[in-house]
């Protein structure tokens, strides 16, 4: 990270080292703060008016610059978002996340600031939306539909996501070693460790996978998933695997993804398999159950029961 100045490197080494942030989180803070010190610049006028704002060079700023932020100009930072970039809210409120992380980090560990201008910095609301997700026959479908030279591979794949609720970077990065019987470790968000039991379905597809799989030339001997080339697969090339048999399979490929499989395997535990919250929340790897709750809503029958218990369920007003 060249371009930041040296302040902004020391907050990212310190997400890393002392929070044990990821490198891909820790990337991802980078970038918000980039993006807010390109502005600040422009907001301040310390840069050419005739300079793309992608090519605005931050390594120059300074601290005393720094000391000179205002929660005005948080402000105006978080309406430069909405009005001029069109980002959404969601994407607003992790900016407005790493910018407190920042100052925080700055006032409270570094000693570098006396007042913190992000302490009373709000976050936008974000409408909570229910998760698409496939049915059990879509679902069904959808496994039925894969088919080709590697369908061994792409049926695991498939399988994995809609039984274990798995994100996309913690499929691609499955090693055999990791594989014991029943049990899959995988590597999660900030770098944790979880473990996830391999049901029926599970273990006979990555067992007829394995039986066709490339044993010589592999590159990475110890991924599970590889690619044509025998390295590990990649995000995009899974992506583009299941986009293609939710095209095949006559379901939408601009609503359905691989993130949306996952919502589809936590819906379906959730609604069919009896799973409490918490034991979802375990599953699927989430820090916050809150996170996890949003599938407390999706078609619930119990609300339904509960709505037609009513003893006003069947009035209609007609009797005297």
């Amino acid at each position: 990270m060249n371009d930041a100045p040296l302040v902004v490197n020391d907050f990212i080494s310190y997400l890393e080292t002392i929070k044990g942030k990821s490198k891909n989180t820790a990337k991802e803070y980078y970038f918000d703060l980039r993006m807010f010190f390109r502005f600040f610049k422009i907001h301040r006028n310390l840069s050419s008016v005739n300079k793309e704002f992608e090519e605005i060079d931050i390594s120059d700023i300074t601290i005393e610059q720094i000391r000179t932020i205002t929660l005005s100009d948080l402000y105006s930072y978080m309406s430069f978002l909405s009005r001029e970039r069109d980002i959404n809210a969601a994407s607003r409120a992790r900016k407005v996340a790493s910018i407190k992380s920042f100052f925080k980090y700055l006032t409270n560990k570094a000693k570098l600031l006396d007042t913190n201008p992000a302490i009373e910095l709000e976050s936008p609301k974000i409408m909570k939306k229910l998760p698409k997700y496939l049915n059990i026959e879509e679902s069904k479908r959808l496994l039925s539909a894969i088919e080709g030279e590697n369908r061994e591979r792409d049926y695991a794949i498939i399988t994995l996501f809609l039984n274990c609720g798995l994100r996309l970077s913690e499929l691609v990065s499955i090693n055999l070693n990791k594989i014991k019987g029943d049990t899959l470790t995988v590597v999660g968000k900030g770098d944790k460790e979880r473990t996830i039991y391999l049901n029926k379905a599970c273990r006979l597809a990555i067992e007829a996978y394995m039986r066709v799989r490339p044993a010589d030339g592999v590159k990475d001997k110890n991924a599970l998933f590889l690619s044509e080339r025998k390295q590990r697969i990649s995000n995009k090339t899974v992506q583009h695997i299941v986009k293609k048999y939710i095209k095949s399979s006559g379901l939408d490929p601009e609503r359905y993804s691989t993130h949306k499989l996952r919502h589809t395997a936590a819906t379906l535990m959730y609604k069919h398999g009896n799973v409490d919250i918490r034991s979802l929340q375990e599953i699927l790897g989430h820090e916050s159950i809150s996170t996890t709750e949003i599938y407390t809503h999706v078609d619930n029958p119990q609300l339904k029961k509960a709505v037609d218990s009513n003893p006003l369920a069947d009035y209609n007003g007609e009797e005297k």
